[in-house]
């Protein structure tokens, strides 16, 4: 027995007298060297301090790993059963002993971002064989906490209807809050004032109006992503939630559809993807009439054109009517179509379930762009009776361009002579829109000759809208508007093709612009 270990719970309640004996027993039959006497002290042997402590240590250089005994250890016994893991993996290290005190030193320097776990197994003993009640456990972290607030629950519970104006709001989140969030990243839409204060440990927040919720409004709870927990984390999203004060759960419907004119007429729609709302204009607009007022944005939200596209002409707010107008014009006799998707919001937030489809024609007479018909040229322009005209379709092509000199034609000085800047005209016969005419600058920009083989040149110099060289109209063109531009023309012995052109882009003076190009294609 000399030198045995006794584990714990050999010696029971009862075995003070049987302890006594032996002890005497022993101490007669070798001469008292028997027992050491630490066994009899009631006092366990275990770990009366440790450091660092548990929780987060932000400066891993500055943690020191130490074990404080509460009788003197076994210095190999508890360095066998000794370990310090990092996330799982045991690190290595050497220990200094000051009597009951022990210090762990780590081969590698502790490090930030880690999970520590330090044990001494129960089998740890002191220096008279008492090991421990129980094995020995603890953790530290040098990882910062990365736990985000997030709301676990809020009442009223999202798309609620609460029939109590006086309801306060309640939130409930993953972890303990600060009060100045609340005042700084929550709100209401519409803006409500009132009271926070927080509960339970500061994980629940409680919102008090300071008047009544106005009843039959949709209230939408508002918390911005910049919302921070205690540890200083923000939630890192925004999050929101609606409820209703009163009972309204009519959803809104479209009534109507119709084009306004600029002269104050009307035009109902027909809805579907087979209706033909022809005569629309560029400066017409679309009104859209409602069940009920509506939130005129998410009518603008819910507006998607095709071909075209909308403004919306009427203020942002609640309206029964919402009226849009051109962004973009279509092209003249183009055909665009819009559609309503449902989403149309009424006062309360109840949302319309219908999409609705309606196709235009925009054909309207006052946005006909103007058109290029014809030219008329003359070929004796120096001739004070008979200037000789000759006219050219739009159509034309390739046809002969008479232009020739005198001594070709009977030695007539009226003609265009070789190399001779030759004053002279060109009649161009447009068709406009009802009461409006070409815009002469847009004209004058875009009206120029090209010929082929440096056959002929012509340089614009004027434009006239009225006083023409010839006062009658070119026969069959009489309902178009006549412009005269003048200039001087240099003929050349060279054949070639002689092309009018007109850019696109000409105007008129209602707006309209034609984006076809023009081009009359003649032989000289």
């Amino acid at each position: 027995m000399n030198g045995g270990i006794y584990r714990r719970g050999i010696i029971g309640r009862g075995g003070c007298v049987l302890l006594a004996l032996l002890i005497g027993f022993i101490s007669c039959s070798d001469g008292g060297a028997g027992f050491s006497g630490d066994l009899l002290r009631t006092a366990p042997f275990e770990i009366s301090k440790w450091s660092p402590g548990g929780g987060y240590h932000a400066d891993p250089r500055s943690v020191a790993v130490s074990l404080a005994f509460s009788r003197i250890p076994d210095r190999a016994s508890v360095e066998r059963h000794f370990s310090l893991n990092a996330d799982g993996e045991r690190l290595s290290g050497s220990f200094r002993w000051n009597r009951g005190n022990m210090t762990f030193l780590p081969a590698v320097p502790l490090e930030i971002n880690r999970d520590y776990v330090l044990t001494v197994a129960a089998d740890a003993h002191d220096e008279g064989g008492l090991s421990m009640d129980r094995a020995f456990a603890e953790r530290f972290t040098t990882r910062p906490d990365h736990n985000r607030p997030a709301p676990v629950s809020v009442s009223p519970a999202a798309n609620a209807v609460v029939n109590d104006t006086r309801a306060e709001v309640r939130l409930v989140f993953s972890r303990a809050i600060a009060l100045n969030s609340l005042r700084d990243y929550v709100s209401f839409d519409p803006s409500m004032n009132g009271m926070w204060r927080l509960e339970g440990d500061g994980i629940t927040a409680v919102f008090t109006p300071a008047e009544p919720w106005t009843y039959g409004r949709r209230y939408v709870l508002e918390i911005k992503s910049a919302f921070a927990g205690g540890n200083g984390m923000d939630m890192g999203n925004d999050f929101s939630s609606d409820f209703t004060i009163g009972e309204d759960q009519e959803r809104p419907f479209l009534s109507g559809a119709r084009r306004l004119s600029k002269s104050g007429g009307e035009q109902q729609l027909a809805e579907g993807i087979a209706g033909d709302n022809s005569g629309w204009e560029k400066d017409d607009r679309l009104r859209l009439t409602f069940s009920e007022p509506v939130d005129a944005l998410s009518v603008k939200n819910c507006l998607v054109s095709e071909g075209a596209s909308f403004r919306m002409e009427t203020d942002p707010g609640l309206y029964d009517e919402v009226i849009f107008a051109f962004e973009t014009p279509p092209l003249y006799e183009s055909r665009f179509s819009f559609r309503l998707k449902a989403g149309v919001k009424n006062r309360v937030g109840n949302e319309s379930g219908d999409e609705y489809v309606f196709k235009i024609f925009a054909d309207g007479v006052l946005s006909k762009p103007p058109a290029l018909v014809g030219i008329r040229i003359p070929m004796a322009p120096g001739s004070a009776l008979d200037n000789e005209l000759t006219a050219f379709g739009i159509d034309s092509l390739f046809e002969d361009l008479p232009v020739a000199p005198p001594d070709v034609l009977e030695n007539k000085k009226d003609r265009y002579p070789y190399s001779v800047q030759t004053e002279t005209w060109i009649e161009c016969y447009f068709e406009t829109a009802p009461g409006l005419s070409v815009n002469t600058l847009s004209l004058m920009e875009l009206f120029r000759i090209e010929a082929s083989n440096n056959a002929l040149v012509f340089s614009p110099r004027s434009i006239r809208e009225s006083g023409f060289s010839t006062p009658d109209p070119c026969p069959g063109w009489e309902q178009y508007q006549r412009l005269e531009i003048r200039g001087l023309l240099t003929n050349t012995v060279n054949s070639g093709v002689v092309s009018i052109l007109i850019d696109s882009g000409l105007g008129d003076s209602g707006g309209n612009r034609n984006e076809k190009k023009f081009r009359i294609s003649l032989l000289k």
